[in-house]
């Protein structure tokens, strides 16, 4: 059995992918503990091999530099959404892909505002069990209920690409049927959608609830009818091969609601994958 995964040779100027952890979960609506979800995929990364069946590539041959955990405040959103915000910055103006493990669902605001201020014809394709398109979320305007629609306030129109979708107030719907791609349970079409990003940058936000919680149980607000994790990994190799992705995240994991264990051990394999495949492909 290997060393943990995250413990690489590589430094930071050394890697060209750079992993860190954001501990935050503030404004959970249901059931928080996905502020647990990196240090516990650290902690259980020593059961997961280096090597990739499906992709026939060592992981230890990737040159990626875990960061650890950011120092986030709990007690104000704001302010570590910036703190957030700023180390995406520093990642891409040194050249290099960030990927972030999260944490709740509102913390992509951050990485994807970095990454709009380099890029601005950035579009965000999203694989989630919930639109996240609410304006507000009892008041609030910053939310994991909300994050989606605070993006599309800078992105825009054509610039959102939902799959695996299958909860959500009707208002949301409502406003997806206007302004967003939203594919309902499955990834049907992302083919296309694939296509029409050709020479755009992308963002790549994968809240892990998209997987049926018979697969993925560990996550605060866990709805049925989703998809397996064959289906998503291929899927996101699909993005990242055919899409020019300069960031992305695994957001949702909460540990505590998964005891066996299989949660994170579902999580821990798919960033191997995306690992090997990004590096693949920058």
């Amino acid at each position: 059995m290997n060393n943990s995964i995250f413990e690489t040779e590589f430094s930071y100027d050394e890697s060209k992918i750079i992993i860190f952890g954001t501990p935050f979960d503030s404004t959970t609506s249901y059931r928080p503990g996905t502020r647990f979800a990196s240090r516990t995929m650290r902690a259980e990364s020593y059961g997961l091999e280096y090597y990739s069946p499906a992709q026939k590539i060592e992981l230890c041959n990737v040159p990626f530099h875990d960061a650890g955990d950011l120092d986030l405040s709990f007690g104000d959103t704001s302010l570590t959404l910036k703190d957030v915000e700023n180390f995406t910055d520093k990642i891409l103006n040194d050249k290099k892909f960030p990927i972030m493990l999260g944490g709740e669902h509102l913390l992509t605001l951050a990485p994807v505002k970095a990454a709009y201020n380099h890029f601005d014809d950035l579009a965000l394709i999203h694989f989630d069990a919930h639109a996240d398109l609410r304006d507000e979320y009892l008041g609030v305007k910053y939310s994991h209920a909300t994050v989606v629609h605070r993006i599309f306030d800078f992105l825009g129109e054509d610039s959102i690409f939902q799959f695996g979708i299958r909860s959500g107030d009707k208002s949301e719907f409502d406003f997806a049927d206007e302004h967003t791609h939203l594919n309902l349970f499955n990834f049907d079409g992302l083919e296309e959608i694939i296509s029409k990003l050709k020479g755009r940058h992308v963002y790549l936000t994968i809240d892990l609830d998209v997987l049926d919680p018979s697969v993925f149980p560990g996550t605060g607000t866990p709805e049925a009818g989703g998809v397996n994790f064959i289906e998503l990994m291929k899927a996101a190799f699909k993005v990242v091969d055919g899409c020019e992705v300069v960031a992305l995240d695994l957001m949702e994991l909460s540990p505590p609601y998964d005891p066996s264990g299989i949660s994170t051990a579902t999580a821990l394999k798919l960033l191997r994958e995306l690992l090997i495949r990004v590096n693949l492909n920058i």
